[in-house]
């Protein structure tokens, strides 16, 4: 029931995903019954893997998320988390309030053993694959070893679900050179140089895009910064340019034979393209949607919960956490 264009946009990416993934089993649509039932009568939508589970209370997207958590324990949030801590399911997808999904995580679902905060993993288009930038908002006052094991989980990702084989780790700082930024990443800096990582050292914003980077670490406040800044510019860029293309018939007639080109490259950008942004740590898998996801946004998210389960994500953090605890001992 979370997000801006739900439910509709929610139960036909349920649809969707049903439609174009075999490998899921059983799909639980978790909110109002009689809205959700509406909803899927509209679409003359039935399948037997969904069933649907009564919530009566919604979270507000504006709403405090650890006392929406506390006062509405029948929110459609709160009961997703339950059915995955009951092993009901083995994985939730929420495009409601942020901050909600992610308390009602860590509160119910606790983290993975050795790690102390979960981070978001929000996909951004480079040059060379799908950039992750970890921590994306679940923690804006990190501590160095925080930002470390956010380092170590965003490889697992990359690795077993994106397919990087020595997935590549940048620091988000000011500048490349090694003694920049502050007292916070220089201590991070000589973490993540110490580790079994492919470090690759500091990094800068334009790094996300064109160096061949597979996971950026900063600090929650940071990361959120970053990502909707990016989100923000490549929404204006496009409309300035629809506008430029309108202002002339001949310009027109060249957006027209381009827009293939056009296509492609929206496709490449779009938050659409990727669905969903893992909530890695927690003992559980949890797929972070954009608040205004489509359909399509929503199908992916689906997808991406899908594969980490598939591709056993969280019991790889366990062993590389452990790893990194254990190295750091011998040390």
């Amino acid at each position: 029931m979370g997000g801006d264009k739900a439910p509709q946009a929610i139960v036909e990416g349920a649809r969707d995903a049903l439609a174009e993934f075999s490998f899921i089993e059983r799909l639980l649509l978790v909110g109002d019954e009689a809205v959700v039932r509406a909803e899927m009568d509209r679409l003359h939508f039935t399948d037997r893997r969904v069933e649907i589970v009564h919530a009566s209370e919604v979270v507000g997207m504006e709403e405090s998320p650890v006392q929406a958590i506390r006062k509405k324990k029948n929110s459609s949030i709160s009961i997703g988390v339950d059915l995955v801590q009951s092993g009901d399911c083995q994985a939730i997808v929420s495009a409601g309030n942020t901050g909600a999904a992610v308390a009602a995580s860590t509160i119910k679902l606790r983290t993975l053993p050795g790690v102390e905060r979960a981070g978001i993993a929000s996909a951004l288009p480079n040059e060379h694959g799908p950039c992750n930038i970890v921590d994306a908002g679940a923690n804006v006052d990190a501590k160095p070893k925080h930002l470390l094991q956010y380092a170590i989980m965003g490889a697992v990702y990359a690795r077993h679900v994106q397919g990087k084989e020595n997935p590549v780790i940048g620091l988000m700082s000011v500048g490349e050179e090694e003694g920049k930024g502050t007292d916070f990443t220089r201590e991070v800096f000589e973490l993540l140089k110490a580790s079994h990582l492919n470090f690759r050292g500091n990094v800068e914003g334009h790094d996300l895009f064109e160096t061949k980077l597979d996971v950026v670490v900063c600090d929650g406040f940071t990361g959120n910064v970053v990502l909707k800044s990016c989100e923000a510019t490549a929404k204006v860029m496009f409309k300035w340019l629809k506008h430029e293309i309108n202002s002339s018939p001949f310009r027109q007639l060249g957006a027209l034979i381009a827009k293939g080109a056009f296509k492609a490259t929206l496709e490449r950008g779009s938050y659409e393209t990727y669905g969903g942004s893992p909530l890695l740590g927690v003992n559980g898998t949890v797929i972070i949607g954009h608040g205004s996801s489509s359909p399509r946004a929503v199908k992916n998210a689906i997808r991406v919960a899908a594969e980490s389960v598939r591709h056993h994500v969280n019991p790889h953090i366990e062993e590389e956490i452990q790893r990194a605890g254990a190295s750091s001992v011998s040390a």
